[in-house]
């Protein structure tokens, strides 16, 4: 069996549209949803699954070996970001290397960084008049959205879109996407 771990900071609606989307496959299993933050709506959407919880804090995270140590005790093997916007510890890759996947609501190269996650990228998506943006699934490193890219999707943006229209747009290539390329890397 497959044990996956999903950090999230936020709502964490590509956190359950996995947990659901692995829930009726027995060879693998979400062993527990972590976050940042103890008022993330994620830890609800979590309880509401059954899914065990960890909240930590920045310097437990980047400090100690608290999550290593908790994702060791729950015999994870793989790690899912969907929505968590910290760098990642050395610990934390040392433990788990080309085992940790991060999805980006952009085409990287392109709006990735440091403070480029949510509506930011697609202000910036809007503002700079693309005509098409999309979603990265790629693997974590040491560095904001640089580890190697995994897959892209691809959405149109009409010239009236909003960012609340590309949100839309890359919300479904995520939902759709997100879960299939996990179940492919395992």
């Amino acid at each position: 069996m497959k044990r996956l771990a999903i950090f999230a900071s936020g709502s964490g609606s590509n956190a359950e549209n996995i947990a659901r989307y692995f829930s009726d496959k027995p060879e693998f299993e979400i062993s527990a949803i972590l976050s940042n933050n103890a008022n993330a709506f994620v830890l609800s959407r979590a309880r509401s699954l059954n899914i065990p919880t960890l909240v930590f804090s920045r310097s437990e995270f980047n400090k100690t070996d608290k999550i290593v140590s908790f994702l060791a005790e729950k015999k994870v093997d793989f790690i899912v970001l969907a929505g968590f916007i910290w760098l990642l510890p050395l610990n934390l890759l040392r433990k788990y290397p080309d085992s940790i996947v991060n999805i980006h609501p952009a085409l990287l190269p392109k709006y990735g960084g440091k403070g480029m996650y949510g509506m930011n990228v697609h202000k910036a998506v809007v503002e700079n008049k693309e005509k098409e943006s999309g979603i990265t699934i790629h693997m974590i490193n040491e560095k904001y959205d640089e580890g190697r890219i995994i897959y892209q999707a691809k959405c149109s943006i009409a010239p009236n879109d909003t960012p609340e229209d590309v949100a839309e747009k890359i919300h479904k290539l995520e939902y759709e996407f997100f879960p299939k390329i996990i179940e492919q890397l395992l």
